[in-house]
Parts: structure tokens; sequence; C-alpha cells
């Protein structure tokens, strides 16, 4: 019976890895020079977290989050957050219904497998906390009621590091129900030639088609789980974490859910590398995407020129991985 298991289990691995591998060649049709954002993008949705893409306008922020969706077969929608953007925008309404004579909801955009939450830093404060309840617990309150969200619920919300003027900072809180912070950056001369000349006519996105079922990417996601992750692993992941409630220059550290986020995505790209277990080096890789974006500088650290991904990268260097 163990042997019968151990088997099944690999062969849900082979399976995984080859979704993972058609997603990301997909993917890569239309976001070239992309292959690391398009890894990080893929083990956070393997790892059941939530993304925020923060970049200069026209790096493909919009067209890798889109590239993604139509590579599923799944349902996709895009939110473009405004200052007037109400909660209700984004949840649903109660609407009341004469002719049954009573009320009756009707779902928002958040009832979606994958969603696009396009400039969410120009939403007010009150509507961006709307998202809280549905990215931590996967459903949402309206009136009292508890609706579920799918199985499969991603956010890939973008925002602009450089055009504060009509924006408000995401709160903390917000900030932690985010798995994964990363750029794309921009590619080399040589792949934005060849995005030219893929655009003369069409944008290849458009002849885009789904190349895995939503069947498949929710195996992919149990396939995640089952990757080992030894004690003294997970003991490193919790130090890293912890490490940033101390640091020097640090208001306010990294939550339990960062450790948990760097287990679970560390778990993904073990799998997508062809292993059955977690190795240092996968913590280590995606410690800065995964911690930096929550911690709170004081004002004066910041000042001086610290950076929250300075803070992690020194802690990685002190950190001792115990195997």
């Amino acid at each position: 019976m163990a042997d019968f298991n151990f088997t099944m289990i690999q062969n849900d691995f082979a399976a995984a890895r080859v979704t993972y591998r058609k997603i990301s060649d997909n993917i890569a049709r239309i976001m070239r020079g992309q292959a690391d954002a398009t890894r990080q993008l893929l083990a956070a949705l393997a790892a059941g977290g939530h993304v925020l893409l923060e970049d200069y306008p026209g790096t493909g922020k919009t067209t890798l989050a889109k590239a993604l969706a139509k590579s599923i077969d799944a349902q996709f929608k895009r939110l473009q957050f405004t200052p007037d953007l109400l909660p209700s925008d984004i949840l649903g309404v109660s609407i009341f219904d004469q002719r049954d004579q009573h009320f009756q909801f009707h779902e928002g955009p958040v009832f979606t497998n994958i969603l696009l939450a396009d400039e969410i830093n120009r939403a007010s404060p009150r509507t961006q906390s709307a998202l809280l309840e549905a990215m931590g617990e996967g459903q949402v309150s309206v009136e009292g009621e508890r609706h579920n969200l799918p199985d499969l619920f991603f956010v890939i919300a973008t925002q602009n590091p450089v055009e504060f003027r009509g924006t408000y900072p995401l709160p903390e809180a917000q900030m932690d129900r985010f798995a994964m912070q990363f750029t794309l950056g921009y590619v080399s001369p040589a792949e934005e030639v060849a995005m030219l000349t893929a655009q003369e006519h069409q944008h290849p996105l458009e002849a885009l088609k789904p190349v895995a079922t939503l069947a498949e990417v929710l195996a992919l996601k149990r396939a995640v789980e089952n990757i080992r992750i030894s004690e003294e692993l997970k003991r490193f992941a919790v130090d890293l974490v912890g490490a940033t409630r101390t640091a020097a220059g640090v208001q306010l550290g990294a939550s339990p859910r960062a450790s948990i986020a760097l287990m679970k995505i560390a778990q993904a790209l073990s799998l997508f590398d062809g292993l059955d277990f977690v190795a240092p080096e996968q913590l280590q890789k995606i410690a800065v995407p995964v911690i930096a974006h929550r911690l709170v500088l004081e004002p004066q650290a910041r000042f001086s020129g610290v950076s929250a991904r300075g803070v992690v990268e020194a802690i990685l260097k002190k950190v001792p991985v115990l195997v």
C-alpha cells in the first residue's frame, strides 16, 4: 500500500510539472525575456497565494496577467481601480426583487478564478480593504451573509511605484495578504526588437489559447501540498521571518503569514525543479520577494537609505541553515 501511494504521488508530481511547463511555455510566447517573473507568478498561483506587481508603466504587468488568464481555461475578470470605486463594485450588492419580494445578491468581479486588480493603489483605503477577507479567507461577507469564492481564486494586483498623485498607499494588512511582490523590469534590446516584430500586425495575446484546464491547475495546487519540507527548514523559514522583527531600522517586521507563504512557495518551486522535497536554496531564492514588502521601516532608516530588500538580504547572510 505504501509503494502504491508513493507511486500515485510521484505520478501526480509528474502531471503537475507538465501542467506548469505548458502554462509557462504558453506565457513565454507573449512575455519575452520574463522567465523569472513567470516562474514566480506560477509559484504563487500553485501555492495558493496572491501577487503584487510593482513596476513602471509599459513593462508588461497587465499583459502578464492576461497571458496567464488566457493560458488557463478558467474565469478571468479585470477591475480598474479608481478613486470613485466602491466596495460594492468589487464584492457585489443585494438588490430587492419586487417580483419575488426578497433581496437577491448579485456577485461582483471578485467572484472569479483570476482577478486582475489594475492600479490597486488608486482606490481609497475603504475600497482596498474590501479585498482583505477575500484574499485572506477565500470568502466575502456582504450584509451579514457569507459567500464562498471558487476553489481557485488568484489575485494579481498592479501598481506604479513612481506616480503618487491620486494614489493611496496600501495598508500593512493589505500588503501582508500578498504572498509575493516583485517587478518585471525592462527586457534586453534584442528582446524588445522581437517584441516589435511580434506586434507589427496584431497583439499576439489575441491568438493565445488555453493550454490547461481548471482541474489541472487545482491538481497542481494539490501536488504542491505534498512536497516534503523538513522540520529544520521550517525552523529556518521561521528564523528568517522572525529576524525581521528585531532588525535595526524596522518598525514592523513580517508576520507568521510570511513564514507560511515562504514555505508554500518554496514547495512550488521545488516541484517545478523536479524535486519532491524543499531544498534550502529554494527558501533563500524567494525570501526577498516573499518578505520584503511586508516590512515597515522606521522613517529615520528610510531617510538613511535603508531598504526593506536590503534588510532581508542582510538577514539571509546572518541566519544559518540547520540541515
